[in-house]
């Protein structure tokens, strides 16, 4: 399954990288696709992932985030 977020306050591919790790970390999480471009994140999670959780996440990583 995935999810996908909106994602604010990223400017540069470090920022991106940053998103990614965070959101990789979160447990039952698979993979993230972070667009810059877009400022969003398709996540594929393999569990239970509560939205709440990503947007934990992203949020200790210094950025903003929704649910689409």
């Amino acid at each position: 399954m995935t999810k996908n977020l909106k994602i604010s306050g990223m400017t540069c591919g470090q920022c991106v990288s940053h998103v990614k790790s965070a959101l990789e970390g979160v447990g039952g999480v698979s993979g993230a696709d972070v667009s810059l471009e877009n400022q969003e994140a398709e996540v594929t999670v393999s569990g239970e992932v509560i939205d709440t959780e990503l947007i934990a996440a992203v949020e200790a990583a210094g950025y903003q985030a929704e649910v689409r």
